[in-house]
């Protein structure tokens, strides 16, 4: 079977081509960061303007990297939920037209369990394990005790990791994204700053960061700073949290295989704070994987496809759906 998948759920426009046999056919993906870069974060309007014009050229420009017929596909996935909304309504509404020209079937992805099996593109990982799943918009611990059986642990109660890297980088003068800059600037640094760790003692499996992101403010309108101090101070105050919370959920549930997914999963520091966790079997896709991409989203739709899941023709794409309110809804 061989899928072609498409992912607009933010500011990546991409496009995969996906054989159950054979892997990986070919990907293209364009990113807008540069585009956003002077705004300081994505505005949406312009994300969906951007997908609007690029997801034909990119689709041409696949076919010719590939030389494959679009007429061999065997159906389309395509990213449902969540994201931000126009930019969810163009691509679904791309994969619509190309599965009704062509007389394909459509398969719904949830974004969230596109970034999970982004580990099974390169090896599948054995039932059940843990799920943190860090990005720009999303915190969240997650057990996934079979496909589509997930089942939500914890989370940000406020800001997701991946925004407070952008919020504390625009604190500091830094540009658009703020993540690979405080991460590389880290690796220079030492933790001189004493900052919080909000909600590391609480009994639960959420989380906070908002406080944090608050501290850096205190110190950076102090005056005289180190910029890598801070950026390090920073940085582990963010990676002792998702440890604890980690931990706490491998006490909790007994299942000690964990997946450490989404785009902050490319960030240094978390790659090798997680690597060093000897009594745990952790799992982390390359880095090409981990951020907004298609080949995960056609890994999962093949899933989903082999169990039977079609959508209706007239689906609409959702801004929010819950991953376990997904999971059950289409199963």
């Amino acid at each position: 079977m061989i899928t072609l998948a498409v992912e607009t759920s933010c500011d990546e426009t991409a496009l995969a081509l996906y054989s159950e046999e054979k892997g990986l056919i070919g990907d293209v993906l364009l990113s807008q960061t540069k585009i956003h870069e002077e705004f300081g974060g994505i505005v949406p309007e312009l994300s969906a303007r951007e997908h609007t014009r690029n997801l034909l050229p990119l689709l041409d420009l696949l076919l010719k990297k590939t030389d494959f017929d679009l007429r061999d596909i065997d159906f389309v996935s395509f990213t449902l939920t969540p994201g931000l909304i126009l930019s969810l309504v163009v691509g679904v509404s791309f994969a619509k037209s190309l599965a009704y020209s062509l007389r394909k079937p459509l398969v719904p992805v949830h974004h969230l369990e596109g970034h999970i099996y982004s580990v099974f593109v390169e090896k599948p990982v054995e039932y059940p394990f843990l799920a943190l799943i860090v990005s720009g918009g999303h915190t969240d611990l997650y057990l996934v005790e079979g496909f589509g059986k997930y089942r939500f642990l914890g989370g940000t109660l406020d800001d997701a990791v991946g925004e407070s890297y952008d919020k504390v980088a625009r604190l500091m003068g830094f540009g658009y994204p703020g993540g690979p800059i405080l991460d590389r600037l880290a690796k220079e640094g030492k933790e001189t700053y004493k900052l919080p760790r909000p909600m590391l003692d609480d009994p639960t499996l959420n989380m906070s960061f908002s406080g944090l992101k608050t501290a850096v403010r205190r110190v950076v309108e102090s005056g005289e700073y180190s910029k890598e101090d801070l950026a390090c101070s920073f940085q582990n105050a963010v990676l002792d949290v998702l440890e604890a919370k980690v931990l706490k959920a491998v006490q909790l549930t007994g299942v000690k295989r964990l997946i450490v997914v989404g785009g902050v999963s490319a960030n240094s520091g978390l790659r090798q704070r997680f690597r060093e966790l000897s009594n745990l079997e952790v799992f982390i896709p390359h880095i090409k994987l981990s951020t907004d991409n298609a080949v995960m989203i056609a890994y999962a739709g093949l899933e989903r496809f082999k169990r039977g899941i079609v959508a209706p023709e007239d689906i609409n794409p959702e801004p929010n759906m819950p991953l376990e309110t997904f999971g059950r809804l289409w199963s």
